[in-house]
């Protein structure tokens, strides 16, 4: 199996079997973002405890290239500093200018890296981490 074939798949895994898809209580800091270019919308809700997100969800709609990166963020983000979560949407940002990142956290958000080679696509995979980012400054 060729590494495309394989990055196609684990993208396909993740838009049909989303990880933390749904929504949480009132608690929860509630970020809604689109992609007008192509209508891709989400609402992040995190769970943010002692500058650490502590849990995180998603509801949206879009192409399988912005669920699936959604999917892929909340698993990695879980559980994650303040400061290690902005640090890691900064190697995602690296990772769609075409850059070599590596993701210890979760090795499936690497399959996103063929994205760059489509940059009407590239705002697709970063609306999630966006949202991401939006969540923890107002917070800080």
């Amino acid at each position: 199996m060729q590494l495309d074939d394989l990055y196609r798949r684990v993208i396909m895994d993740h838009y049909k079997n989303p990880r933390n898809r749904g929504t949480m209580n009132d608690d929860a800091v509630t970020i809604n973002l689109n992609n007008p270019t192509c209508g891709d919308r989400i609402s992040l809700q995190l769970v943010v405890e002692d500058g650490k997100v502590t849990d995180a969800k998603f509801t949206g709609e879009g192409c399988s290239i912005s669920m699936s990166s959604a999917s892929m963020m909340t698993e990695a983000v879980k559980g994650q500093t303040f400061e290690a979560a902005l640090e890691m949407a900064e190697r995602f940002s690296s990772l769609m200018k075409g850059e070599s990142v590596e993701f210890e956290e979760l090795e499936d958000i690497e399959a996103l890296s063929g994205v760059n080679k489509f940059p009407a696509r590239i705002k697709c995979a970063t609306l999630a981490w966006n949202a991401l980012r939006k969540g923890i400054e107002s917070r800080n």
